[in-house]
């Protein structure tokens, strides 16, 4: 029975750290076991029965930790359920559409036979890392495009699926 399930992320600033939290908050409601872990913390997936990687967006790549943890720990990733998330647009164009994975995720998807990919909204606010990041902020476009509404209905789906599992539904 599928019951223990790892998300795991990249981030530069703590955006995409928060939707990974907000995602095992779900799950754990659903009855699973999860943990929102950094990417770069974990040294192997063996122990999970599903994988949820978020990571990023940052000039149309995936954050390097969860670019780095996919590749790293592809075999396991390969032979295990497995969803995909990222964290970008600085507008609300995520919520409005959906948003095809960037080229370096589709590849990570099909490689690892991913069930899902969904792109959510990112948050930028003052006092982020990075010069692009202040540059962005000092144009005025930063914010906090992030839809928690959106992000729980997304993980109630994965919860659903993985439970069905366990019950036989497949």
């Amino acid at each position: 029975m599928p019951d223990s399930v790892l998300v795991a992320y990249g981030t530069t600033n703590g955006s995409t750290a928060r939707i990974a939290e907000a995602i095992a908050e779900v799950l754990r409601k659903d009855g699973l076991t999860a943990e929102a872990r950094p990417a770069r913390s974990v040294d192997s997936v063996t122990s999970y029965d599903a994988v949820v990687v978020g990571g990023g967006l940052y000039a149309g790549r995936w954050q390097k930790d969860a670019r780095r943890f996919v590749r790293r720990h592809r075999l396991a990733l390969a032979e295990r359920p497995l969803w995909l998330f990222s964290s970008g647009p600085l507008d609300a164009s995520a919520s409005e559409r959906d948003i095809p994975p960037v080229p370096g995720v589709k590849k990570t998807m099909d490689r690892l036979d991913a069930r899902e990919h969904v792109t959510f909204g990112g948050c930028l606010e003052e006092g982020a890392k990075g010069w692009v990041a202040r540059m962005i902020l000092r144009s005025g476009k930063g914010g906090d495009f992030r839809d928690f509404t959106a992000i729980e209905v997304w993980a109630a789906r994965i919860g659903a699926q993985l439970v069905g599992v366990s019950e036989g539904n497949r």
